[in-house]
């Protein structure tokens, strides 16, 4: 036993041994009865988070600095992008302003008052809409006293949706071109395709594609997916050039012979509220 007790090293290791136990066991009781944790882990998870900030904040700042120098670049990008579509803007504003003042000089030296290409607008809100006849009428709030007239076609967003087919005297029926009437006054088109001009009418409306049908086209002259199609101001009150669709596919008929389009239509049929009628200056049947 005294040979024991000489032998310090032993001593000091058993010492130790009991201290780390008895430093666990009140460890884990002192964590099963507080809800923060034991002063010393306190204290080593403090040292852990400050050196763990002082080492991130290089990094983090880094990667900041990186971030802002991308989105500058990206703001400096975006910024000559939308520069050069002002610019663009701008010139196509200067040509329309030169051809409009030319088309002017050309009709006073003509003594023209008026061509099909002259329309005026009254715009109206969309008032009812019938879901069980939603490809066919609406009601706007417009009507006689407004100057609104029968035959007068009707504009929504940036194309052609239809015509007026019957005018009261505060509110008017419009007739949509996507309508299933076999009787309804159908829209003479034209589509101009390597300098020459294919005319037809819009025929009908497909519900499955959402797409307008242009037929009785005059050649059958290929026609090219993306061309854009216009009234053609024959056959109505309507004024030339006003946009009806995209063509989207070419079809021909069992025989090889017509042409059948098939066009996105210029303008919004399944969420109108804001229509612009069209009332064309020049005279027409």
């Amino acid at each position: 036993m005294q040979k024991f007790f000489s032998n310090k090293r032993l001593i000091v290791l058993m010492v130790a041994f009991l201290v780390c136990v008895g430093l666990i066991s009140a460890s884990v009781l002192v964590r099963n009865r507080r809800n923060t944790p034991p002063l010393v882990q306190q204290v080593g998870n403090d040292a852990v988070g400050l050196v763990g900030t002082v080492v991130d904040a290089p990094a983090n700042a880094v990667s900041n600095g990186l971030d802002d120098v991308a989105n500058l670049l990206n703001t400096y990008s975006e910024n000559e992008r939308l520069k050069s579509q002002l610019d663009g803007l701008a010139q196509t504003k200067v040509q329309n302003q030169a051809l409009r003042r030319e088309n002017k000089q050309l009709k006073q030296e003509l003594k023209l008052n008026a061509t099909l290409t002259d329309y005026g607008t009254i715009d109206a809100a969309v008032k009812a809409r019938s879901t069980s006849n939603w490809r066919n009428i609406l009601i706007i709030d417009k009507g006689a006293v407004s100057g609104i007239r029968k035959n007068m076609p009707v504009m929504s967003d940036a194309g052609i949706i239809g015509r007026i087919v019957e005018v009261n005297q505060t509110n008017s029926k419009v007739e949509l071109i996507s309508t299933d009437n076999d009787a309804a006054n159908r829209f003479a088109a034209q589509v101009v395709v390597d300098n020459k001009t294919i005319n037809g009418v819009i025929t009908g409306y497909q519900t499955s594609t959402g797409e307008l049908i242009m037929g009785q086209m005059s050649t059958t002259l290929n026609l090219k997916k993306g061309a854009k199609v216009y009234t053609s101001g024959l056959g109505g009150l309507t004024p030339k050039g006003l946009l009806i669709g995209t063509v989207q596919a070419i079809k021909k008929d069992d025989y090889g012979l017509a042409n059948t389009a098939y066009l996105k239509p210029a303008g919004n049929l399944n969420d109108v509220s804001v229509v612009s009628v069209v009332k064309r200056t020049i005279g027409g049947d």
